[in-house]
């Protein structure tokens, strides 16, 4: 099996290791869990009171893996208190549970939100940006697929490129490798992508130092 890996794919049992998987799954870690503290870094360069935020989660499709989000939560709190910021997390269970988490952030007074990537949040990223544009709340994303509806910010992997890199494995594996010898790739370019037309609906301007270095603006 060929993927995209959300979270930390050792500490969740999924492969033995990074260079021998070891079973039938290879492919790409996606890290979004070590970039946590640089999402945090960003929020507060363009909300310099920054003092706090939530942290939006769903335990629906990582139900299965528990191990993964529970390493997201420790992260982002030992990322937020680096910055001395306090972080208040919000776990969905369902769509209709968006509303009521955007409510708690609401309620909290949170300046901004880290919104987690994966496939149940992917499916209902437009009710989520929709959401934050209406409690006008900055959010930043791990994938730049979020941004496109009117996200504010993402911060995160080059899925295009892990995507062609993916068709290399499943070439090598149908050419004879097996899995378990195919290393797991790690990322090694990650995109700032900031959507303008939504920072001027929330209110925001970009600092110039922001903009130097997105790797896309959109207007």
């Amino acid at each position: 099996m060929v993927g995209r890996g959300e979270g930390d794919l050792v500490a969740a049992g999924l492969v033995e290791s990074l260079g021998r998987p070891g079973g039938n799954i290879t492919g790409s870690q996606i890290l979004n869990d070590d970039l946590i503290p640089k999402r945090l870094e960003l929020l507060k360069a363009l909300v310099p009171t920054l003092s706090s935020v939530a942290s939006l989660q769903e335990d629906v499709t990582l139900s299965a893996v528990p191990q993964m989000r529970a390493r997201y939560g420790q992260r982002a709190g030992i990322a937020a208190r680096t910055l001395g910021i306090e972080l208040h997390t919000f776990i969905v269970h369902r769509a209709e549970d968006f509303a009521a988490a955007f409510r708690g952030m609401m309620k909290n007074h949170d300046q901004g939100v880290l919104v987690a990537a994966s496939a149940f949040m992917f499916v209902h990223r437009k009710a989520i940006v929709d959401l934050a544009a209406a409690h006008r709340i900055p959010a930043i994303y791990e994938l730049q697929n979020f941004v496109g509806p009117g996200g504010l910010m993402s911060y995160g992997v080059n899925i295009a490129e892990m995507e062609r890199r993916a068709a290399v494995y499943v070439d090598r594996i149908l050419r004879g490798a097996k899995p378990a010898d195919l290393p797991v790739e790690q990322p090694t370019k990650f995109d700032l992508v900031i959507n303008l037309k939504t920072a001027k609906a929330l209110g925001l301007t970009i600092p110039p130092s922001l903009l130097q270095r997105a790797d896309q603006v959109i207007e």
